[in-house]
């Protein structure tokens, strides 16, 4: 089918049988922002001025890794300020992810520790950081100044909050992968929900929506459990589909490997498993999200606060959905999975393999 069905585009996308859900293709059809052409221009011009990757890496490398597609086909109605910030912002989380891995692959304990600390303090204050000497710290302050820009102070702090919690989950992973210890399923899977930064996507819906949401409509079970649903089939998938990039890199942390060190099955079995709680996952978010709309119809009272507040709730849900087909797409388009194109199975063509930060 057409990557995206509502563009010029004539691309057309196989997805291997293994990983095909027709029931995304079928039931979640996929949007794009308008405003997405321009985001992967900006992002790629802030990737450059950043200095977060390089410009031959940039030029070969950067738009087909398809970075501001995943934000452009999940916060669609954002304004067009706030859908940069989350794009940019997203588009550096990718990196340090990659450098993260790289000082596990390298040995780098010293190196980690000195950026996980400073993430921490630019977290915090971040104008204190615009012009670190670390391109990372320097890329992060600037995209937390913009995205602290847009809502109150709370939705600032419960944002940091979360971020900070997603720091030390990276540096318990690190811990993992460097001792060689592959987590239970029930550790990984609340370890996971910290690395993937669930929490950090779902309070990115509100500066979408223009809204920051008061915490008896975010705390209610019905939205919760639609926006948890969706973050859980985005890790999980994204697990099924790095399984075999994660495994020629000698990874700990995926929910196959988990299911194949302590369930004791198959790699078979494992990919079985995970499709089938995959599969699970799309068909409880299906009633979840009913639930997440009735929420709205409540609070839609007649009143105008009663009206900006459920529009918000339902533009949220709306961009939960998003995240289904947005995530489904970007794993088979997306050169960060294309594995088997690369010429060593465990090194990403993509990223800096040099001791950076070992100055």
């Amino acid at each position: 089918m057409p990557a995206f069905p509502y563009s010029t585009t004539s691309t057309v996308t196989a997805v291997p049988p293994s990983l095909c859900l027709p029931v995304i293709e079928a039931a979640f059809p996929r949007q794009l922002h308008p405003y997405w052409p321009r985001l992967q221009e900006r992002t790629r011009a802030w990737l450059l001025e950043m200095r977060l990757m390089s410009a031959d890496k940039v030029a070969e490398y950067a738009d087909s890794l398809c970075y501001t597609d995943l934000m452009a086909g999940y916060y669609l109605g954002a304004p067009d300020a706030v859908l940069q910030a989350i794009a940019d912002y997203s588009a550096w989380f990718f990196v340090w992810d990659d450098r993260h891995d790289r000082d596990i692959v390298h040995r780098r304990p010293a190196a980690w520790k000195r950026l996980r600390e400073r993430l921490h303090t630019a977290l915090d204050a971040p104008r204190d950081h615009l012009r670190h000497e670390d391109p990372l710290i320097a890329g992060f302050a600037d995209a937390m100044v913009r995205l602290y820009s847009f809502l109150p102070d709370s939705w600032n702090d419960r944002f940091a909050r979360h971020f900070h919690a997603v720091i030390d989950a990276y540096d318990q992973e690190f811990h993992n992968r460097t001792e060689g210890v592959i987590p239970t399923v029930d550790d990984y899977l609340e370890l996971r929900r910290l690395t993937f930064a669930h929490a950090i996507w779902i309070d990115l819906l509100e500066p979408s929506a223009g809204c920051e949401l008061p915490d008896t409509v975010r705390k209610h079970p019905e939205f919760q459990r639609a926006a948890l649903l969706s973050q859980e089939f985005a890790a999980w998938y994204n697990d099924l589909c790095s399984l075999p990039k994660e495994i020629a890199g000698d990874e700990v942390h995926n929910l196959g490997i988990s299911l194949i060190k302590h369930e004791e099955l198959t790699l078979e079995e494992a990919v079985a498993e995970l499709r089938r709680r995959i599969e699970q996952c799309i068909q409880e978010f299906l009633a979840a999200e009913r639930g997440a709309l009735r929420v709205a119809d409540e609070i839609d009272d007649g009143t105008v606060r009663g009206k900006e507040i459920a529009d918000a709730v339902r533009a949220c849900v709306a961009n939960m959905r998003n995240w289904f087909s947005s995530v489904y797409w970007f794993h088979h388009e997306s050169g960060r999975y294309m594995v088997d194109s690369w010429d060593d199975r465990s090194t990403p063509p993509y990223v800096n393999n040099e001791a950076a930060g070992e100055k």
